[in-house]
């Protein structure tokens, strides 16, 4: 009973409220009532729209530009040697004097260090037949090279460290600094002389001339062909004769002249050296003269890295002048020290560096012995471990009637070089044959076959392709 009087009391007096607020429609009580409910009119239009999307308050950067390739001047020199993986950054035309050939001046960025650098252009120049100044100029980098043939005379200078590059611009101190290299920065600075306007390649460098079409040599006897063979001409002026550009060729076996043709052009060959130097005045080859293993040293080192000139990883790094000989007989002074030590360092020549503590000489001037040949440039081929091997095994494959007399040192690579198949530098260079006589001397233009090819098992390459590739790239 008091529960529904409660309820009763209730609905009285919410209807004893709404009736003033109904009476009060229309007034002024109502009309500030409904106003206060209102915008604020004072919103401008985009204070009351929905937030939209932030402006960016910078404009967006503009995609990088493509970095500018330099490149190589037209008339710079095949014969000037150019350091694998160095980049062209820019080319210094000199003005042309009354008194002198125009010169110019090209500049040159590599990772390399110095050293190895000016390792590369010492022992190139040198196996090539430029002859070298020194001592160099007064006022020169002492690092500085000075050569020069009849008709040309180049300069390899190194840059200072202040005027090589630009540092990189100071991090803000919001970002992070990453570690830079600075590389090496250097100049090859070319002039010909008197009137000269072309002389023969004598390096691998020929091989990278771009032959789109048949082209006149001229002075040099001969025409460059479409594959970048040259075909003679029949000059036979000695002046016009590079060390690579031999007059014997013909006399070696028939069978192993395209190879020593292929590799001459490249560069790679030099005539037999006279004393501790290559007579880099003959003309000829002496295909058939027992090779020195001076000699094939020099010829190893360089048709292995002709032959992989652009694959930098494949290439072997020339002995620096400042290390410790490999051998007691081959001293920093010696002309092909950079070239016999290091291979030494790479571990291709047994050497007291590799664990062969009873080979301290080189006995530079003796003749190479087949077994050595196989012993220092199968690995090259291989490029890993070679097979474990026994006189059995070398039996049972190459059937050799003396294989008994075969040092077991070499074994391992003779072994090896039979599962190379066709490409097998025996097969190559000496022919079918059951016996291989280990210690019988290799004549020049056996060794030549031998470095025509490097490669195993089908992933390699010869001189041949090394010339065609050359050809169609231009370098």
């Amino acid at each position: 009973m008091v529960s529904r009087q409660h309820s009763a009391v209730l609905l009285i007096l919410a209807a004893y409220l709404l009736v003033p607020l109904a009476s009060c429609a229309g007034t002024s009580w109502s009309g500030t009532f409904e106003k206060a409910l209102e915008a604020d009119p004072q919103l401008t239009a985009s204070e009351a729209a929905p937030l939209a999307s932030p402006v960016p308050t910078t404009a967006p950067s503009s995609p990088p530009k493509p970095t500018e390739t330099v490149e190589l001047p037209v008339d710079f020199p095949a014969e000037i040697p150019r350091y694998p993986g160095a980049e062209l950054q820019e080319i210094l035309p000199a003005p042309t004097t009354a008194a002198t050939a125009p010169a110019t001046t090209t500049r040159w960025s590599s990772g390399d260090t110095r050293d190895r650098i000016l390792a590369f252009y010492r022992q190139q120049l040198q196996t090539n037949g430029w002859r070298i100044i020194e001592p160099v100029p007064a006022n020169a980098d002492p690092g500085t090279i000075v050569a020069e043939t009849p008709n040309l005379k180049v300069t390899v200078a190194f840059l200072s460290a202040a005027n090589a590059l630009v540092p990189p611009a100071t991090p803000t101190p919001t970002s992070t600094p990453s570690p830079t290299v600075t590389p090496t920065e250097f100049t090859i600075r070319y002039q010909r002389s008197g009137s000269a306007t072309a002389i023969p390649p004598s390096n691998a460098n020929w091989a990278n001339l771009k032959l789109s079409e048949t082209t006149n040599i001229g002075a040099y006897g001969g025409t460059a062909t479409t594959d970048g063979m040259v075909a003679n001409s029949g000059a036979t002026d000695s002046s016009l004769t590079t060390p690579n550009s031999f007059t014997d060729i013909n006399k070696a076996p028939k069978e192993l002249q395209p190879y020593i043709n292929d590799l001459a052009q490249l560069g790679v060959l030099t005539p037999p050296t006279v004393g501790t130097k290559a007579n880099v005045s003959s003309t000829e080859l002496a295909p058939n003269q027992s090779m020195t293993r001076r000699d094939f040293a020099r010829w190893l080192f360089n048709a292995n890295n002709r032959l992989n000139s652009d694959r930098p990883a494949q290439q072997i790094r020339a002995g620096l002048e400042t290390a410790s000989p490999a051998f007691k007989d081959v001293s920093p002074s010696d002309p092909d020290f950079a070239v016999i030590q290091g291979l030494a360092e790479a571990g291709i020549l047994p050497s007291p560096l590799s664990g062969s503590s009873t080979t301290v000489t080189f006995r530079p001037d003796q003749p190479l012995t087949r077994e050595t040949l196989l012993l220092w440039k199968v690995p090259m081929d291989v490029r890993q471990a070679l097979p474990k091997a026994s006189l059995e095994a070398i039996q049972q494959t190459w059937g050799f009637q003396d294989a008994a007399r075969i040092d077991p040192l070499a074994q391992r690579a003779v072994l090896a070089d039979y599962q190379n198949g066709d490409q097998s530098n025996i097969r190559r260079a000496f022919g079918y044959t059951t016996l291989f006589q280990p210690k019988k001397a290799v004549s020049r233009a056996e060794a030549a076959a031998a470095l025509w090819y490097f490669g195993y098992q089908g992933e390699g390459q010869s001189a041949q392709e090394a010339l065609k590739a050359g050809a169609t790239t231009g370098g």
